[in-house]
């Protein structure tokens, strides 16, 4: 009887461990904010220092995208297609300054802050002085910027207009994880043990039955 309640419950046991881990993936965290990115040719590199720090020289491209992920990896790359020429073709060169191209994407409305609408994705030509950073390019042609006390960027343009890298539940809704219980276990894992519970007393009863019989 023994091995034969074994055999009901493993694979009970192996489908409810799948339905608990897939509850679990379901409240996987990620952030909203602005990452910063370098292009080479047509390819999208994350950036590997902050735009205050970053000093890019005559004839580079960086952008900016605003976007709800995990990290790096999984962070959404600037929309367009623009190169260095056409976005800073009005643009001359001058004497101890440099050009920077700028594509500026304001990210999708499923990312956007509750109440607020992105604004279309744009570039910008910035002329600065030859060692300003990326944060001065930025500064230059797309104010007004909003910094968090710990120098990160929260809003380019003035979008958004509230919030700072702020923790959000994976999924559609993008709802601020504050809004998610802190202590204790999740709904699905309470429901995972249950169904546990459910399958293993039903295997029981099954395999009791049959050694009755």
């Amino acid at each position: 009887m023994i091995r034969r309640l074994r055999a009901l419950c493993a694979p009970l046991l192996a489908a409810a461990l799948l339905l608990v881990a897939g509850a679990g993936q379901a409240h996987a965290a990620g952030y909203r904010y602005w990452s910063f990115w370098d292009r080479d040719g047509e390819k999208w590199t994350y950036a590997t220092e902050g735009p205050s720090t970053a000093r890019p020289s005559d004839g580079d491209v960086q952008g900016f995208r605003f976007s709800v992920s995990e990290d790096s990896q999984d962070a959404s790359k600037p929309r367009g297609t623009a190169g260095f020429e056409a976005i800073c073709a009005r643009t001359p060169a001058q004497r101890d300054s440099k050009r920077v191209a700028l594509i500026l994407d304001f990210g999708v409305q499923a990312d956007a802050p509750s109440g607020e609408t992105p604004p279309a994705p744009r570039t910008a030509c910035a002329r600065v002085p030859s060692d300003a950073t990326t944060a001065e390019a930025l500064a230059a042609v797309a104010k007004p910027l909003r910094y968090d006390t710990n120098a990160l960027l929260c809003a380019i343009a003035g979008y958004p207009q509230k919030g700072c890298g702020e923790q959000m539940t994976a999924g559609k809704s993008a709802q601020p994880a504050e809004e998610e219980p802190r202590e204790g276990p999740s709904v699905g894992l309470l429901a995972g043990g249950a169904v546990v519970v459910v399958l293993v007393a039903a295997a029981v009863w099954q395999a009791r039955r049959r050694g009755d019989a």
